[in-house]
């Protein structure tokens, strides 16, 4: 992600370093392996867990809702299922993306 591309509402999104950037770039390359579309949605769905700590889908949605309005909470369940049924995020007390760094 570019720093200080801005989301529809004007908001800056936080800038990802490169751990991050490696990790969005695995987890979009196995979604896809596996037959997943990358949409908008979901790769700001991944921007979020990867930046931010969220302990809950509902936080994630309310971060990704200022990011990009027309993302459901429906669309959020969907996408950490998936992910979570991939193996490539586990729930502890935060959802955090599973790659290996290294």
């Amino acid at each position: 992600m570019i720093a200080g591309k801005q989301t529809e509402r004007g908001e800056v999104m936080p800038r990802m370093d490169n751990l991050t950037d490696d990790q969005k770039k695995y987890v979009l390359q196995e979604l896809r392996r596996k037959g997943c579309r990358i949409t908008q949605q979901r790769q700001v769905l991944l921007d979020v867990i990867l930046c931010d700590e969220c302990g809950c889908c509902k936080e994630i949605y309310y971060k990704a809702v200022k990011r990009q309005p027309d993302i459901g909470m429906a669309t959020v369940y969907r996408m950490v299922k998936t992910l979570e049924e991939t193996g490539l995020i586990t729930r502890k007390n935060m959802y955090r993306i599973n790659v290996a760094e290294g």
